[in-house]
């Protein structure tokens, strides 16, 4: 291990926090680098990552705010909570991960895998996770006002998973869930809050969404074939060409 990230780890461990740069916002990559060295390569290994998390707990969470782990395989690691805003975790390998109540505000994670990783609890506010593979990945209670373009959620848990729109930062632009042309496959989103989220042409296939909360949701194009949609609420969304082919339950504010 490098003398440097050694130095790195002692800091992290014993609380201190670094500079983060500002993260850009949803709707902001446009005349972004996506190839630059930050944005692609990895400045630790899998090893010194692990030595991180060893030595941190749930009480004192490892500091990787800011860290550039592209590309890694972290599969099936404990981050114990860990602080991971505005990571940079592109094409990385989270699969099986235990990521329960981490932190990833603001982190870039296009095209990385968390099939199968617990992010139960964790926030993902403003995270950049398009083309993200979440499938049976826990979301459960997360908040999940992130940009989830073209995703893979099929057989995932968003249960009680937040992804509205905050409306009390408006002068930074529209801050919500986004999941245009994501499959949700199968998905559970059982009192999951989607109020003001855009899901344009997603799959909903069999999904599960008991109770949930689509008020004024964009979800035109949407499919909901065979989806249970008992008790959810679509008060003034969006439904121009939405499909709704043997949906199970009684919806609200649903006139089908």
């Amino acid at each position: 291990m490098k003398p440097s990230t050694l130095a790195i780890i002692a800091l992290a461990v014993s609380g201190m926090v670094f500079t983060v740069p500002s993260a850009l916002s949803q709707g902001m990559m446009s005349g972004l680098d996506l190839t630059s060295d930050r944005m692609t390569k990895a400045a630790m290994t899998r090893e010194e990552v692990m030595a991180l998390l060893s030595a941190s707990s749930s009480e004192k969470p490892a500091n990787l705010r800011s860290a550039e782990l592209n590309g890694l395989d972290l599969s099936g690691l404990e981050f114990k909570g860990a602080d991971m805003t505005s990571a940079y975790l592109n094409d990385a390998n989270l699969s099986g991960a235990k990521l329960a109540g981490a932190k990833l505000d603001q982190a870039w994670a296009m095209r990385a895998d968390f099939s199968g990783a617990d992010l139960s609890g964790a926030n993902l506010f403003q995270a950049q996770l398009r083309d993200t593979n979440f499938t049976g990945a826990n979301l459960k209670d997360s908040r999940l006002a992130a940009d989830l373009t073209n995703a893979t959620l099929v057989d995932a848990d968003l249960s009680g998973a937040n992804l509205s729109a905050d409306m009390e930062n408006q002068s930074m632009g529209m801050m919500r869930g986004v999941m245009n042309s994501a499959d949700l496959t199968n998905a559970r989103l059982v009192g999951t809050d989607l109020s003001r989220a855009a899901a344009e042409f997603a799959n909903f296939e069999n999904a599960d969404l008991t109770g949930a909360n689509l008020l004024r949701a964009e979800i035109a194009g949407a499919k909901f074939t065979g989806s249970n949609l008992e008790g959810a609420d679509f008060e003034k969304a969006d439904l121009r060409s939405t499909k709704f082919v043997d949906v199970k339950g009684k919806a609200k504010n649903l006139d089908r």
